[in-house]
C-alpha cells in the first residue's frame, strides 16, 4: 500500500466525531455528535482508567492453538540449543537425517509424507534422547511450529507395541482443541502403522464404565483423564510406558491443571518414560517440570538476544485521540508503506480505529479477543496474502505472527501491565513484528504527555533512544523511510 502524497483524515472534525459516537453506548457521548474532536479527546483521556480494565488479555492456550493453525511449515529457529544431560559421561550426539534414527519403515514413510525432509533443530537434539534405549526422561523448551509435536509423536509411535491392545502412551494437553491437533499429527504420521490406534479423553467423548479401551495411544485433558482412571476405571496408568505433558506453561496457567497433572504422574510406574514440553522456561514452569519429571535431560533455548538495531523507533507526543489519528495520517501521507500492524490496548480502541481507517478508504482487518481462534487464523491469513494492508489488533497478535511484508508497526498506545507500568516484553514483541527476516523496519509510538515516563522507562530498559517526531512536519517524517 503505497500512500505517498495521499493524506488521511481529510474529513472534518464533526465527521470524525460522528464516526466516534457510533461506537459509544452512552447517550451523553451520542449527544456530542457536532462537538469538537478535542472535547472527545479529553473524554477519551478521562476514560483511560476505565478502558485499561478492558485490556485484551492473551489466553496462552488460544495463542498456542492459533500458532499451530497459521503455521503451515516448520519455523527455522535461530535459538541456540543448550543441553543439560542427566548423565554427563553419556555421549552427546544429534542427527541430521531421520534415517540415522533407525526408525521402522512405516514411520519413516509417514514422516516424509507429512513434508518433513530433515529434522528441525529441536528434533536433531531431542529425538536421539527420546528414542534411546533404555528410555530417558526429558524436559524440553520448544515453541510452536518448531516440530516438537512431531518429535514426541514419533517417540510414542516408536514405543508402541501394535500387537498389544491396551493403552501404552498417554499425552496430556491443556485444551480440547490442542488435544485434537496433537491427535491429528498421530493419525497422519502413523497412518501406515495399521495396528496402532489413537483415542481422545476429552469432553464429549463419553465411554461407559467397564469398557475395554484397545487404542494404544490416549490423548486428553487432565480432568477427563482423571475421570477415566479413577471414576470410570477405563485406564490403568501402571501400564503406560510413555507419558507426554505438552504445553506445560499453559497447564500451570490453567486453574487446577497443575494439581491434576501431578496426580496423574504420581500414579505412573517408575519405569515410564516422561517427556515434558513448554514454550517458556519461567521459574514457575521449571519448578513444575522438576516436580513432575524425575532425573531428566533438559533441552533449553538460550535466551534470544532480540536486537532492535534493524528497527528505527520514533514517537509522537499526542494530547488526545485526534493527535494520534492525525499523526497516523501523516505517516501514510509521507512515506511508502508495505503492510502495517497497529496495536491498540483495548478492543474498543481497535474497533474505533479500524472504522476510521475503513472510512478513509483503506483495506483494514481487525484482530481481537472476541474472535474465535479459527476466525483469528483466517484474518491473519488474509493479511499475509495481502488482501488487507493494515491490521489493527490488540495484544492477541503481539507474538509469533511473521509477515514478511510488514514494514511499519504503530503503538497507538504504549503497552502497560495491570499495575500501569510499562510492559517491556509486550513492547518488544509488538515492534518485533517489523524488521523480520533480516529486513529493516519502522516503529512509531503515539504517546500522551502523561505517559512520557513510560517511554523513558522503555528507553532505559532497552538502552536505546526513541526519537521524537513532529506530527506536523511531513518532511521530517519522510526522512524516516529506509
Amino acid at each position: 500500500m503505497s500512500s505517498r502524497g495521499r493524506g488521511w483524515g481529510k474529513r472534518d472534525t464533526a465527521g470524525l466525531a460522528d464516526s466516534f459516537s457510533g461506537l459509544c453506548t452512552s447517550q451523553s457521548l451520542r449527544g456530542v455528535r457536532n462537538a469538537s474532536f478535542l472535547t472527545l479527546g479529553k473524554k477519551y483521556a478521562s476514560d483511560r482508567e476505565e478502558e485499561d480494565k478492558e485490556d485484551d488479555k492473551v489466553d496462552l492456550a488460544e495463542n498456542s492453538l492459533l500458532n499451530k493453525l497459521i503455521r503451515k511449515s516448520l519455523v527455522e529457529s535461530n535459538h541456540q540449543v543448550e543441553v543439560l544431560q542427566r548423565d554427563p559421561s553419556s555421549p552427546l550426539f544429534s542427527v541430521k537425517t531421520f534415517e540415522e534414527l533407525h526408525l521402522k519403515k512405516e514411520l519413516l514413510e509417514g514422516i516424509y509424507e507429512m513434508g518433513f525432509n530433515r529434522p528441525s533443530r529441536i528434533q536433531e537434539t531431542a529425538l536421539p534422547m527420546m528414542l534411546a534405549d533404555p528410555p530417558q526422561n526429558l524436559i524440553a523448551q520448544s515453541q510452536s511450529g518448531t516440530g516438537k509435536t512431531a518429535a514426541f509423536v514419533l517417540a510414542m509411535l516408536s514405543r508402541v507395541n501394535g500387537a498389544e491392545k491396551f493403552p501404552q502412551c498417554l499425552c496430556l494437553a491443556p485444551t480440547y482443541e490442542l488435544a485434537l491437533q496433537t491427535g491429528q499429527v498421530v493419525e497422519k504420521m502413523g497412518k501406515r502403522c495399521v495396528n496402532i490406534r489413537v483415542t481422545y479423553a476429552v469432553r464429549g467423548n463419553r465411554i461407559p464404565r467397564g469398557t475395554k479401551i484397545e487404542e494404544q495411544i490416549i490423548i486428553g485433558t487432565p480432568g477427563t483423564i482423571l475421570d477415566w482412571c479413577f471414576k470410570l476405571k477405563l485406564l490403568d496408568l501402571k501400564k503406560i510406558s510413555v507419558f507426554v505433558l505438552d504445553e506445560a506453561d499453559v497447564m500451570i496457567d490453567t486453574q487446577g491443571f497443575l494439581d491434576q497433572s501431578v496426580r496423574i504422574q504420581r500414579t505412573l510406574s517408575q519405569d515410564c518414560q516422561m517427556l515434558l514440553f513448554s514454550a517458556t522456561f519461567e521459574d514457575a514452569v521449571l519448578r513444575f517440570a522438576e516436580q513432575i519429571i524425575l532425573d531428566p535431560n533438559v533441552i533449553k533455548l538460550r535466551r534470544e538476544e532480540m536486537t532492535l538495531t534493524n528497527i528505527r523507533q520514533y514517537y509522537f507526543l499526542c494530547e488526545n485521540i485526534q493527535d494520534k489519528y492525525k499523526a497516523l495520517c501523516n505517516i501514510y501521507g509521507s512515506i511508502t508503506v508495505g503492510q502495517a500492524i497497529i496495536f491498540c490496548q483495548t478492543r474498543r480502541n481497535a474497533k474505533w480505529l479500524s472504522q476510521e481507517l475503513t472510512q478513509d478508504g483503506h483495506k483494514v482487518s481487525i484482530l481481537s479477543g472476541e474472535l474465535t481462534v479459527e476466525q483469528r487464523a483466517a484474518v491473519i491469513q488474509r493479511f499475509r496474502d495481502g488482501k488487507e494492508k493494515v491490521l489493527v489488533t490488540t495484544n492477541v497478535c503481539a507474538r509469533g505472527i511473521d509477515v514478511e511484508q510488514v514494514t511499519i508497526v504503530v503503538n497507538f498506545k504504549l503497552p502497560t501491565n495491570q499495575l500501569h507500568c510499562p510492559d517491556f516484553e509486550t513492547y518488544l514483541h509488538r515492534i518485533g513484528r517489523t524488521g523480520r527476516f533480516g529486513k529493516k523496519g519502522l516503529a512509531f509510538n503515539m504517546v500522551e504527555r502523561h505517559n512520557l515516563p513510560l517511554l523513558r522507562s522503555i528507553e532505559e530498559h532497552f538502552k536505546t533512544k526513541i526519537k521524537q517526531l513532529d506530527p506536523d512536519d511531513m518532511d521530517e517524517i519522510e526522512k524516516t523511510e529506509y
